[in-house]
């Protein structure tokens, strides 16, 4: 059987294991040829309070033409940081086009996180990101994201089980397939909740949280799941797995003394996965 092909398009972080130094070390492991577009290049994760960062946009224009005469494609796309609204434009249509060409298309829409939006992200990006995820077979932001997408009011201690419901359904109305919020805390239990649109199921996930900050955590909930969907599990089963894989990380790193670098993955695959 052929392995799935799958493009990350983020951002690569010279120093850190985040964003695409998380994805593809674990999607490679998991025997998926894995390619990757650059949204931007950062000098180390932004934990360290001191980065610098290079925006990308200019070359993706380039990129898209070149790879289309060339005949390149796909099984599936993951997107997820994205720079500028310019650049959401591009990377949503590129992906609209090849969706329509019979490509998987996952997005994280990376936005912001404890009921705040990251630095640099306007109205007009939430908009994009709409966008880019109408487009998309699986989203999966997490509980602030959600709310943004959704205009949502955030609740800071968490939401009831019918509320959590009801925010999976406006994600809906965006995106017309799957769906997925982590990070949400329901009835008092973080949780990952989900929709699979294929089953038409509802689903709830509870998860016991580790008081230990990592950078890169989403990204390899994000590159444990794709990886196993790609090989065909359900979306439930591939939620929980992503989820143990996270904790596990978690627990192994939790003593590391400079938690800013993120969880030094290589050493931990064949624990995890």
């Amino acid at each position: 059987m052929n392995k799935k092909q799958i493009l990350l398009i983020n951002d690569m972080a010279g120093y850190g294991k985040v964003a695409t130094a998380a994805m593809l070390p674990i999607l490679s492991y998991m025997g998926l040829p894995t390619y990757n577009l650059p949204t931007a290049l950062v000098s180390n994760t932004l934990d360290y309070g001191k980065f610098n960062i290079l925006d990308t946009t200019e070359y993706i224009k380039g990129v898209f033409p070149v790879w289309k005469e060339l005949h390149f494609a796909f099984d599936a796309i993951a997107t997820g940081f994205i720079t500028t609204e310019q650049q959401a434009r591009i990377i949503a249509a590129y992906c609209l086009e090849q969706a329509q060409n019979g490509t998987t298309i996952f997005v994280d829409p990376i936005m912001g996180d404890e009921g705040k939006l990251y630095n640099g992200i306007t109205p007009a990006t939430i908009d994009n990101m709409r966008k880019m995820i109408s487009v998309a077979h699986l989203i999966y932001p997490n509980y602030t994201e959600a709310c943004y997408l959704t205009g949502t009011a955030y609740q800071p201690h968490g939401v009831t089980a019918d509320e959590a419901h009801a925010l999976i359904d406006k994600l809906r109305k965006i995106c017309p397939k799957s769906a997925l919020i982590t990070s949400i805390t329901i009835d008092n239990q973080p949780s990952v909740m989900g929709y699979n649109h294929d089953t038409q199921e509802y689903f709830c996930l509870p998860y016991t949280e580790i008081p230990v900050h990592f950078p890169g955590t989403g990204d390899i909930f994000s590159a444990v799941l794709i990886g196993y969907l790609l090989q065909e599990q359900s979306l439930k089963a591939s939620t929980r797995k992503a989820m143990d894989a996270v904790y596990k990380l978690i627990d192994l790193n939790k003593d590391n003394e400079d938690k800013n670098r993120g969880i030094p993955l290589e050493k931990f695959l064949a624990v995890v996965l």
